[in-house]
């Protein structure tokens, strides 16, 4: 096999590209998905913008060409541009606004001795995941029978994002001839770099990991160090100044690019504040996204690391990954294999050759660093104060249920959140799901846009005495699994709109009215932004909202019982993660009653 072109890259050369949606099916199908959002004032004026925007020979048809024209000349007309504008342009801390973390089971060590076991076997997880990357024998995806896209997971590992003045950038040190051979280990805000492969390539066992993790544990007992690692959970662009100025010194800049280079980094935490079993969770979900604040251990952390896997004293355990390089599924993927991993018995005896003393990554903190530090924790512990989060293990029925009732689970989910926001609020919002587009080269996600005209009919039905209730259920549950359909088969609206909208500011025309109209602010305001993660591991996924006024919901769906978990910000009076979560409890077993006191549909 030519070495050049690997088992991945004929893979890859076998996908399809990413199409062009058609104009007017686009426009036709915005206008659809404004109605149950904005008022029939703002829909008419939409309505002709839209008809102004699609004439023959018009604006539209110009920018549609010239996406056209894009999409031959790329491997994929959207995911450039989705990196930038989702990702590295976007200027609000990775924190909360941007990185999801993953909250693991609690494991059942009590002590350093423990952590540290279980933390050298999840390292030797990773290496062995790492090899089937390496070695490109990761078997491929398939959804619905079609093979998906997997340079994703050749972005996870050995990466990291680099803070820029107006956008940032992503290092890759997987391939080439400096492949990174450390990891990073961070313990009492203290940085190591950690070799993980013996001299003759092999990766290093779980028990000489262990005797590493000892070594770096004991000579960073001081816990009165500067939080270095707090600088990247500032604003973009305050970040990038004080990276510029961290990477004047020498030292510095070594230390930091050890970072940026290694494999991931492992964080070996203080133990979390004891709290009541029924808000654990919901406290390590914060944990996991932002660290408990600059007291606890946000300090512990490099938040531009894309794989950060974090294990605490008291058994609390999961990851914060940065988004840019990837969406959920490939880290939950990898953490299914790593928790899987951690779970077989020791093998073989190791090697005892003594191991060098990891490397103490030092740096030099001058008053002007020792400012942007301060500056930072402030900003974070605001954030952190902010942060409005809720994990709900909803356990009185899992996907099990809409099976049985031949609906697919993820819809009956997102009614039951269309269900929950309508009670609390009296109208129905623009809502977010992410739909993955990786069986197109290069395919990142697109928007399911689970509020619809049949979603809104269901909702406003349900508390009245209609007797079609379950009906109009069945109905809404199969518009979302039509419209979920359509998305992954790249015929969604919303990227195809922001492509039409960056054509135009690539063309240096104005920007179309039909993108300055309030009907389209108010359909990009997404108050409940949402994500399906399905993993074999009973955890959950969380993140932070995208708008100030909405909530951030991601959900794992076990057999039996359902991992929510729900953010909000305090700042916002009109928001609650456990209101919100009372709400959806309630919508979820309410639905349930109207399917079994029904019966069955002819649909």
């Amino acid at each position: 096999m030519c070495p050049q072109r690997g088992r991945f890259q004929l893979h890859q050369e076998a996908l399809p590209y990413l199409p062009v949606p058609p104009l007017q099916q686009t426009l036709d199908r915005y206008l659809l998905a404004l109605q149950p959002i904005v008022s029939p004032e703002e829909l008419s004026h939409t309505q002709k913008l839209v008809a102004e925007f699609r004439k023959p020979g018009g604006v539209g048809e110009r920018l549609q060409k010239g996406l056209e024209r894009r999409a031959k000349k790329t491997e994929n007309w959207l995911s450039d541009w989705w990196l930038k504008t989702a990702y590295l342009e976007y200027r609000l801390p990775v924190v909360v606004h941007s990185s999801p973390g993953v909250v693991l089971p609690k494991q059942d060590f009590l002590d350093r001795q423990g952590q540290l076991r279980f933390a050298a076997k999840l390292i030797e997880g990773i290496l062995d995941f790492k090899t089937m990357i390496d070695n490109e024998t990761l078997p491929v995806e398939y959804m619905g029978g079609k093979p998906l896209c997997m340079n994703q997971y050749y972005q996870i590992l050995s990466s990291c994002r680099i803070p820029g003045p107006k956008r940032d950038s992503i290092v890759n040190y997987a391939k080439g001839k400096k492949q990174s051979r450390h990891i990073t280990v961070v313990h009492n805000f203290q940085f190591f770099e950690l070799d993980v492969y013996n001299s003759d390539g092999s990766p290093l066992t779980a028990d000489q990991l262990f005797i590493q993790l000892e070594k770096i544990w004991n000579t960073s007992l001081q816990t009165n160090k500067e939080p270095i690692g707090i600088l990247t959970t500032n604003h973009r662009n305050s970040w990038a100044k004080a990276y510029n100025n961290l990477l004047k010194d020498k030292t510095n800049k070594e230390s930091v690019r050890a970072i940026e280079k290694s494999i991931c980094t492992v964080c070996l935490d203080a133990p979390m504040p004891r709290v009541s079993e029924d808000i654990y969770k919901s406290r390590v979900a914060a944990q996991m996204l932002h660290g408990g604040g600059s007291r606890l251990n946000s300090g512990n952390r490099w938040f531009d690391k894309t794989l950060q896997f974090i294990i605490a004293e008291d058994g609390s355990c999961g990851l914060v990954y940065e988004h840019a390089p990837s969406e959920g599924p490939p880290i939950v993927a990898l953490l299914d294999h790593i928790v899987e991993f951690t779970k077989k018995p020791e093998v073989g005896k190791s090697s005892t050759v003594p191991l060098p003393m990891p490397k103490k990554l030092r740096f030099n903190i001058t008053p002007e660093i020792k400012n942007d530090i301060e500056q930072a924790k402030q900003n974070l512990n605001i954030m952190v104060e902010d942060l409005d989060i809720k994990v709900m293990v909803f356990h009185q029925f899992g996907k099990g249920f809409p099976k049985s009732e031949k609906i697919s689970p993820d819809a009956f989910i997102q009614l039951a959140l269309q269900l929950a926001y309508y009670r609390m609020y009296g109208h129905a919002c623009a809502t977010y799901e992410s739909a993955s587009l990786r069986m197109f080269r290069l395919g990142r996600t697109d928007t399911i846009r689970s509020t619809s005209v049949a979603s809104l009919k269901f909702v406003q039905s349900m508390d009245s005495p209609d007797k079609s209730k379950a009906e109009l259920l069945r109905r809404a549950t199969q518009a979302h699994r039509e419209y979920t359909d359509m998305a992954i088969r790249g015929n969604a609206i919303d990227r195809h709109l922001l492509g039409l909208k960056l054509q135009a500011i690539e063309d240096l025309v104005s920007i179309p009215e039909l993108f300055m109209d309030t009907a389209y602010a108010v359909a990009m305001h997404f108050n409940l932004s949402t994500s399906q993660v399905p993993a074999k591991t009973d955890c959950v996924m969380c993140f932070g909202p995208v708008v100030p006024d909405g909530y951030g919901v991601c959900y794992n769906p076990m057999e039996e019982h359902i991992n929510f978990a729900i953010s909000a910000f305090n700042s916002c009076a009109d928001t609650n993660a456990a209101r919100m979560a009372h709400y959806l409890e309630k919508a979820l077993l309410d639905m349930r009653i109207l399917l079994q006191a029904a019966p069955k549909s002819k649909l």
